[in-house]
């Protein structure tokens, strides 16, 4: 299976590259030789069916799950030396809401990899975590038990405790999940302003419908990566109708383009960049 290149040139060391990457759960494999590069300052989109290895690929990112074969490399470095570079936001139904900690007290989590264990944390560290807060538009909420939020709150606040971290790698388990329009464009404006500071965005994510909008590139996943490429070009109607089985109500696009190929990419030259 030919491996998906990138879609920039990599005169410059990309944010993350993955080689012939393969992850299973017992006998079972998730991903199946998935190869591909980002270059930094990109906000992509990892899309696909549920069970298709989406939230397999963000969590061997993070070192979390160990591959059976394959590489990762960030900033041409391995997880264990860039560790610190990276910030992640998790799916909602994963935290425990009902823990008694206050909005503060979980953004100023994102800024203990920054203090030494002897040390509290410092006022320029609680300065950054209201900052982020400010950003998500939750300062008022401070002080507030986390469990007293809204969902969609939940997720702006964990938004912020991912910007307080500082990482130059965002990793968003499908923050758009169950939340308000209101709440999802705030969300998105927060993803673009990260971007323009020149951090590279991973969000996995399952509306067809606005994927074309939000995302410089997608990756399109179902154990193997189906297409790397700019939106217009991954979300082709019979490629998507082949990925998720023909169970779409609506697909996002409606190329009359021949279909791509398991693990298509487009280059430069065809994305006119």
């Amino acid at each position: 299976m030919s491996r998906a290149e990138p879609l920039s040139s990599e005169a410059a060391t990309p944010a993350i590259r993955v080689e012939h990457l393969t992850v299973s759960y017992g006998p079972v494999p998730a991903l199946l030789d998935v190869s591909f590069s980002i270059p930094t300052g990109q906000l992509v989109g990892v899309i696909g069916p549920n069970g298709s290895g989406k939230s397999t690929l963000i969590k061997t990112l993070l070192g979390f799950l160990d591959p059976d074969f394959g590489s990762i490399k960030l900033f041409g470095q391995s997880l264990e030396q860039t560790r610190g570079r990276i910030a992640y936001v998790p799916q909602r139904g994963a935290v425990d809401w009902d823990f008694p900690i206050t909005v503060r007290e979980v953004v100023l989590m994102g800024r203990y990899g920054h203090v030494p264990w002897y040390r509290n944390l410092s006022a320029e560290d609680r300065r950054i975590a209201m900052e982020s807060l400010e950003l998500v538009r939750m300062s008022d909420f401070a002080d507030r038990q986390i469990g007293q939020l809204s969902g969609g709150q939940q997720q702006r606040v964990f938004m912020a405790r991912a910007m307080a971290q500082g990482g130059d790698i965002l990793l968003l388990d499908e923050p758009f999940a169950g939340v308000d329009a209101a709440t999802e464009h705030a969300i998105l404006d927060v993803l673009v302003q990260t971007k323009r500071k020149g951090k590279t965005l991973v969000v996995v994510h399952h509306d067809l419908s606005t994927a074309a909008r939000y995302f410089d590139s997608l990756l399109l996943i179902k154990q193997r990566l189906f297409a790397h490429g700019p939106p217009d070009r991954v979300l082709d109607s019979r490629l998507l109708s082949e990925v998720y089985e023909g169970r779409l109500l609506a697909l996002a696009s409606d190329s009359d383009a021949a279909s791509p190929s398991p693990a298509t990419t487009v280059s430069d030259e065809e994305a006119g960049s």
